[in-house]
């Protein structure tokens, strides 16, 4: 029998700096619709950032994703008429003044962005059984969206802006790329460099929604329970840190 140990990371301390830059890719990303500019992302930074993506868990260690990257024009313009369509079907089910706001937001950047990005899922990569989704089969859909999210942060970490369009439906993904049926799109995404960013997220900013306070999303023990004593300090803390970030000065109290 074979007792040697796995090898254990040699380098395992993050220091302040690394705190710092994390935190700041955390509290900078924003979904990126408006502000693409027409410049190249060049096989260097698109590779760093899938390889990110690549590094997401996977229940299983099942690694269900893939990366179709588009560049064409005409496949674009396919994806975005589906959008248009999508668009159309989820504007009437807005009513009054939020459909007029639906209206007059700018909801994707299919065309605008150099590059696009299909992410998908292969629910039976590593066979029907899988070590940990037994119990819940959507474990592979969530492991797929874990790999958008580290996609998400290396991008903003390279100075990319991310667009992801969700207005639209599967099937034309499915017929736009190529995409066989057993095969589930997870995430359609624009990307590229971008004029700016947004200091807050842009449906914020319209005034369609507003970030709820953590703490009041916070249970002690026992879903409800939102007045736990177990939960007191930790709350104390959320709010602290809250304030630190609306003041835009939370990297300045992490290391408190």
């Amino acid at each position: 029998m074979d007792n040697q140990q796995p090898a254990r990371q040699k380098d395992n301390h993050f220091s302040s700096a690394d705190r710092h830059g994390l935190y700041k890719t955390i509290f900078n990303r924003r979904d990126v619709r408006g502000q693409f500019k027409n410049e190249p992302v060049s096989d260097a930074v698109l590779s760093r950032i899938l390889l990110a993506a690549h590094h997401a868990p996977s229940v299983g260690f099942m690694q269900p994703w893939d990366f179709i990257v588009v560049t064409d024009p005409e496949v674009k313009s396919a994806v975005r008429a589906g959008f248009l369509q999508a668009r159309a079907r989820e504007a009437e089910l807005f009513q009054g003044e939020r459909q007029e706001l639906y209206h007059r937001l700018k909801l994707e950047g299919i065309m605008d962005a150099p590059v696009n990005l299909c992410v998908t899922c292969d629910r039976d990569r590593t066979g029907s059984v899988v070590l940990g989704r037994t119990n819940d089969m959507a474990m592979d859909l969530y492991s797929s969206v874990c790999a958008v999210q580290n996609l998400w942060l290396a991008a903003r970490a390279e100075g990319l802006g991310v667009g992801w369009v969700s207005i639209i439906n599967p099937d034309v993904l499915r017929s736009a790329l190529g995409i066989p049926r057993a095969i589930v799109p997870i995430a359609y995404l624009c990307l590229g460099y971008v004029t700016h960013f947004l200091e807050q997220p842009e449906l914020q900013t319209a005034n369609w929604l507003s970030r709820l306070p953590l703490e009041h999303l916070i249970h002690g023990n026992q879903w409800g329970c939102k007045e736990d004593p177990s939960c007191s300090t930790l709350k104390d803390h959320i709010q602290q840190v809250s304030e630190h970030a609306l003041k835009g000065t939370f990297l300045d109290a992490i290391d408190v």
